[in-house]
């Protein structure tokens, strides 16, 4: 069958544009055995996406100019050569392609179980930002009940749920966001217990009015953000080092204030948080407690859902404008065989 791919046209020099990206059509095989053909329903879209087009090594393989990109997504099975997939089954695979339709390994793939819940949340809440935000808290910031904990990019996919699990943990919880309706959503609907603009007001300035000092700052955009929150950690804090997308278009990395000196005076601990380290047991116990969470109110979630597989790099290029309210995603087409 013929489908539409999107293609990584060139490498982008600082902020990616439109003529990064092409739009292709593509011939696809019948499945192998052990393959699946699935057609994509919703295709997420990431900030660690802008890494993967650079030529560059990190903890992700670069995309390769002329290849097509890659996302999470969720899809139907329209044909199945998986003895444990069939024709009409949602399924998740947190590598499949920018396509309307792919042939995938069926061992990629997973049941999208999402409960009541919207199956595009497998890509959100109830997906990999969810378990990022879950195991990122718990297992790199381990707050204590009474703790102060700061996430900044507080709004986003990853950031709402770090906010919403250390609440549920007993912590005194504010958010950094860039818009005064992403500060109502995190103390009027989330529970946040403060919230700051960063754009129009002094980080540092209000965290000292709303804190006595920082606990656990869960960083999700690094620069001048995180150069507010530094001077603020207390003696034992923990930095988790989940995203820097302040940086992630920077052509030179800028080198300002000189900050370690700061955990030498507070014995604080600054350390990364990468979901692939946590296995299928850790993925499954943070999925199964969310979706109950998410079932009873006490973590609530928000899409911003792009109608259209041809403006996926707008939603992409979106991310770095803030102009998203929780998670970004593409809706790429309608369920033809699956009951949803």
């Amino acid at each position: 069958m013929e489908t539409r791919q999107w293609t990584l046209a060139s490498r982008p020099t600082g902020e990616p544009t439109m003529e990064n990206f092409e739009l292709q059509s593509a011939e696809l095989d019948d499945p192998e055995p052990g393959e699946v053909l699935v057609h994509t329903l919703y295709q997420s879209v990431d900030p660690y996406m802008r890494g993967r087009m650079r030529d560059a090594e990190s903890y992700a393989d670069p995309w390769e100019v002329g290849d097509p990109m890659r996302a999470a997504v969720v899809g139907e099975v329209v044909e199945s050569a998986h003895s444990e997939f069939e024709q009409g089954d949602v399924v998740q695979a947190e590598e499949g392609l920018w396509a309307e339709h792919a042939v995938l390994d069926g061992d990629s793939l997973r049941p999208a179980r999402t409960g009541a819940a919207p199956v595009s949340t497998a890509l959100g809440v109830l997906g990999m930002p969810g378990v990022t935000g879950y195991w990122g808290i718990l297992d790199v910031g381990s707050p204590q009940p009474g703790d102060t904990v700061v996430v900044s990019a507080a709004a986003g996919a990853v950031g709402s749920v770090v906010g919403q699990v250390a609440k549920l943990g007993g912590c005194d919880v504010v958010g950094i966001a860039g818009a005064d309706e992403k500060l109502e959503w995190l103390t009027e609907e989330l529970g946040f217990d403060a919230a700051i603009n960063y754009k129009t007001e002094n980080v540092h300035e209000r965290l000292r009015e709303e804190t006595d000092g920082v606990d656990v700052y869960f960083d999700n955009v690094g620069g001048e953000v995180t150069d507010a929150v530094w001077d603020l950690l207390n003696v034992r804090a923990r930095v988790v080092v989940c995203g820097q997308i302040a940086l992630y278009n920077a052509t030179e990395v800028p080198t300002g204030p000189r900050k370690l000196a700061k955990l030498i005076e507070t014995r604080a601990k600054v350390e990364g948080v990468l979901v692939r380290d946590y296995g299928p047991e850790q993925w499954g116990e943070a999925l199964q407690q969310l979706g109950e969470w998410v079932a009873t109110g006490e973590v609530g979630y928000r899409e911003n859902v792009v109608e259209g597989f041809e403006n996926a790099p707008d939603a992409f290029l979106g991310l770095f404008e803030g102009v998203n309210i929780g998670k970004q995603v593409v809706k790429v087409g309608d369920a033809e065989y699956a009951d949803i």
